[in-house]
């Protein structure tokens, strides 16, 4: 006899666990964001489903309670074989937002899952995080056989413009002292919003199209049209990406594969792989 109920508080109603078939692995040299929407009444099997999907070897949550990330990994394992190292990049203990009991409220703010172990965190909350606390997290672990170091950030909500032009100031500081980084997250502006200008300065979209001018050409990620998540790569050249709308958030799923051995030569204008050519890219 097999009982089936409901799972625990934000999960769905299952019994077991897919069939062996069902189990597979991750993308070596895949890397998501994605901003999971919070409070939003979404169950984390669909969450998790909607990773499974891409199998990515590392991701950024932004709106993330620790209780939605600990589901989001186990249904991962449990349901579809994929098996995640966890850090997180907390700025809010917020009972409203992640539940818990009031004198223990929930945990709010970033999170990186990664197949591969992860050094070296570090969780720096912004010193004006504008109507919200906001900061950024980074880890150092592998992708695609390469070790590099990985920022994990949400700025300031919108109509916020000087206050993002500080915490990216603050995080374009750390970016800058590695060579090889990849910096994601929901940055809450357009692609040439003025407070983005030290991050194109440091690094290149995982869209080689979208670029902070009139000739850019930067796919939506967001319910109401506007280019607000990004993957900057940093020393690392971009093979694909995509973006993908989601019923289970009003941001989409943004994920990019990058090259496993090729390192480019960075410059502001357009990066460039070692031996010259630009970067490849498909939709």
């Amino acid at each position: 006899m097999l009982l089936v109920g409901p799972s625990a508080p934000g999960g769905a109603v299952f019994g077991r666990s897919l069939p062996i078939a069902a189990v597979r692995d991750v993308v070596p040299n895949r890397v998501m964001t994605w901003n999971i929407c919070n409070p939003c009444e979404v169950s984390n099997v669909d969450r998790a489903a909607e990773i499974a999907a891409y199998a990515p070897q590392v991701i950024g949550l932004q709106e993330a309670c620790v209780r939605d990330v600990e589901r989001i990994r186990d249904y991962l394992e449990s349901l579809h074989g994929l098996v995640y190292h966890v850090e997180y990049g907390m700025v809010l203990q917020d009972w409203g937002r992640c539940g818990g009991l009031p004198w223990s409220p929930g945990a709010f703010g970033q999170a990186i899952l990664s197949a591969a172990p992860m050094s070296d965190r570090v969780h720096v909350e912004y010193p004006d995080g504008g109507s919200e606390d906001r900061g950024y997290m980074a880890v150092t672990t592998t992708v695609g056989g390469q070790r590099v170091r990985v920022f994990n950030t949400h700025l300031a909500q919108r109509r916020q413009e000087e206050v993002r032009a500080d915490q990216t100031a603050v995080l374009a500081t750390e970016v800058a002292r590695h060579d090889r980084a990849i910096v994601l997250g929901d940055f809450n502006a357009v692609p040439d919003a003025p407070e983005l200008t030290r991050i194109w300065a440091l690094a290149a979209d995982t869209d080689p199209q979208c670029r902070p001018s009139p000739a850019g050409t930067c796919e939506a990620t967001t319910d109401w049209h506007l280019r607000f998540d990004y993957i900057f790569l940093r020393g690392i050249a971009p093979l694909r990406h995509r973006v993908q709308p989601t019923a289970s958030s009003d941001h989409h799923l943004l994920h990019t594969d990058v090259a496993s051995s090729q390192r480019v030569s960075w410059s502001p204008s357009r990066p460039r792989l070692d031996n010259g050519a630009p970067p490849r890219s498909s939709r």
